[in-house]
């Protein structure tokens, strides 16, 4: 057994689950302040009624996120030991803030949203799930901080009497080259998971025909935010991101986008059949220039390929390829989904649209899959680095522990994240056979 293969099987899955929940978190929290401030603004008892319903789900969504949540730091003590002595100093800081600046305020006002509800004054209970939403999203910032930092490592110093990299500038290692693009990515992507949360449980409220004007009124919502998330996901976000990613690690950009030789003027390819050995590509469609242009600015740019660096130090070949344009197709499904059901709203259909509830429900998950896609795009394709040309993952691992203890505690691991995956589903589809509940349905 390869105990570096197994610890990060251990990673990938521990942080693969957790990272179900905080986009819905992040995406739910925004839609709230939208129905909350319908509801406060207009008094009107449907919004509120959809405010308390999608407010029960974010909170056991919140409690999962939590939980699943714990272990994740955990390892990097346990599985992780080299790469905590040899970043540490650098890489506690950011999560140190997540806790005592956006965690702490999430769960607070959280509490008082969920509980405050008739307790406190309308206008505090708006302001406690506006607190939750910028509480959640500024979490995602210190989180994306400390990952974005081992992408593109900046405002340290390697200390060569212990060996260690220390923090020479907070504000370099914060705002290092790759973190406002991938924060902004990474926050509109949960805006999209969200948004299609919210629009699958109305859809799955109006096919069993339960509060169906609460469950259209979400709906909308659903369509307006996921649409514009969707949008600004693949352009201008998902856009820059690709051009920093071809900046400031070339070999990754090229493993993505199945350039595997030196090119000018090179085609960005839409689909292929990658072939792992030799790395080619088999029945492509692109078109010739574009990514040149698209990643330089210029249509005759030269894009380094795969030939142009050591073979130790590219990322698996197919995966990388894969999961990046998949996670493209599904972010243009989203944008072709959103504008579908925005139009049958226009024309005043959507209210009566069974086929299209049908297929956002069943679409509703998909958002989270290409979530997951564009975390095994970015961290596979970093590999082999820990991080990013100065430590790599084989000398990050513990050295101490044996592959057979990763091996019980992943096992453990896969298990009891399998339970409280059931627990969630049960919880929530209980929730959503309940429905929302109209108080004074007559105002």
């Amino acid at each position: 057994m390869d105990a570096v293969l197994l610890a990060r099987m251990q990673f990938a899955i521990t942080v693969g689950f957790h990272f179900l929940f905080p986009p819905i978190t992040i995406g739910l929290a925004w839609a709230l302040v939208v129905m909350e401030y319908l509801g406060f603004k207009h008094d009107d008892a449907q919004w509120q009624a959809a405010g308390k319903f999608f407010g029960k789900l974010l909170g056991l969504t919140f409690a999962i996120g939590v939980a699943s949540g714990i272990v994740m730091e955990f390892q990097f003590g346990t599985n992780w030991s080299a790469y905590s002595r040899y970043v540490g100093d650098i890489f506690g800081a950011p999560l140190a803030a997540e806790g005592v600046l956006a965690f702490f305020l999430e769960s607070g006002f959280l509490g008082l949203y969920l509980f405050g509800r008739g307790r406190v004054s309308k206008r505090t209970h708006f302001v406690a799930i506006v607190m939750v939403a910028l509480g959640s999203t500024l979490s995602a910032f210190w989180i994306i901080v400390a990952n974005s930092w081992q992408q593109t490592p900046a405002g340290y110093m390697i200390n060569s009497a212990s060996g260690r990299a220390e923090l020479t500038s907070f504000v370099e290692a914060v705002f290092n080259p790759s973190t406002l693009v991938r924060y902004s990515h990474t926050v509109l992507a949960a805006l999209v998971a969200g948004a299609f949360f919210v629009g699958g449980v109305a859809a799955y409220l109006l096919l069993k025909q339960r509060a169906t004007e609460v469950a259209l009124k979400a709906l909308r919502v659903a369509l307006v935010l996921g649409f514009a998330g969707a949008v600004l996901t693949a352009f201008p976000s998902g856009h820059e991101h690709a051009r920093q990613v071809a900046r400031t690690q070339p070999e990754k950009f090229a493993a993505i986008e199945g350039l595997y030789t030196t090119q000018s003027g090179a085609p960005l390819v839409f689909f292929a059949l990658p072939q792992s050995t030799p790395p080619r590509l088999q029945a492509t469609i692109e078109v010739p220039k574009l990514l040149s242009l698209m990643a330089f600015g210029d249509p005759n740019a030269q894009i380094k390929g795969i030939d142009q660096f050591p073979a130790d130090e590219l990322p698996p070949l197919w995966l990388t390829f894969v999961s990046f344009h998949n996670m493209v197709m599904l972010g243009a499904w989203f944008i072709a989904l959103t504008a579908l059901g925005l139009w049958l709203w226009l024309r005043g259909t959507l209210s009566h649209s069974r086929k299209y509830w049908w297929v956002l429900l069943v679409s509703s998950p998909l958002p989270l899959v290409a979530c997951q896609l564009g975390w095994v795009t970015a961290e596979v394709g970093r590999q082999p680095w820990a991080v990013y040309r100065l430590l790599k993952t084989a000398d990050a691992v513990s050295i101490s522990v044996p592959a057979s203890s990763i091996l019980l505690s992943l096992i453990m691991f896969s298990l009891i994240y399998a339970l409280l995956l059931g627990l969630y589903l049960f919880l929530l589809l209980r929730e959503m056979g309940h429905g929302p509940v109209v108080a004074n349905a007559s105002h």
